[in-house]
C-alpha cells in the first residue's frame, strides 16, 4: 500500500519538484497550493501525512492547515515546512495539541534527509496510533 501524502506550499515550483522526489520513493502524493484547496482535499480524501509551508497566504497560514489536519477523523501524521522555524519559546507558549506538528522539516533539505525524516515521522505516527487503539481498549 502506497502512503498518500497531500504537499501544502504556495511555490509552485517547491511543490512539483518535492512531489517529484516523493513520488521516486514510493509515495502517492497530492498537491495543494493554497490553505483553501489544503481544507478541500483533506475533506474529500484521506492521508498518511500533512505536509504544509510555514508561510502561504499569511505568516502562519501552514498552522491552519494543521489545525484542519488534526482535526480530520483518519488522523494524518503533520509536519510544517519552512526556512524559518518559530522559535522553541513560541512552540512552549502553544500548549493546544491541535496546533502542533508531529515534526518541522527545515529547508534547504537534501533529498536523502527529507525522505528519511518522512518514514521516520510515519514509523513513529503508527506506533502512537497503535498505542492508543491498544490502550483504548483496555
Amino acid at each position: 500500500v502506497k502512503r498518500r501524502i497531500l504537499l501544502v506550499d504556495d511555490d509552485l515550483a517547491v511543490l512539483l519538484t518535492l512531489k517529484a522526489v516523493l513520488e521516486l520513493h514510493g509515495f502517492e502524493v497530492e498537491t495543494a497550493s493554497s490553505t483553501a484547496e489544503a481544507f478541500a482535499r483533506m475533506e474529500s480524501g484521506v492521508y498518511h501525512m500533512v505536509i504544509s509551508d510555514l508561510r502561504m497566504e499569511t505568516e502562519e497560514a501552514g498552522l491552519e492547515v494543521i489545525r484542519a489536519a488534526h482535526r480530520q477523523s483518519y488522523a494524518p501524521a503533520t509536519a510544517l515546512l519552512t526556512a524559518f522555524p518559530p522559535s522553541d519559546d513560541y512552540w512552549a507558549g502553544n500548549s493546544r495539541k491541535t496546533e502542533v506538528p508531529d515534526s518541522l522539516l527545515v529547508k534547504p533539505l537534501g533529498t536523502s534527509d527529507l525522505v528519511r525524516q518522512i518514514e521516520a515521522l510515519l514509523i513513529r505516527h503508527a506506533d502512537r496510533q497503535q498505542l492508543r487503539q491498544r490502550d483504548s481498549v483496555s
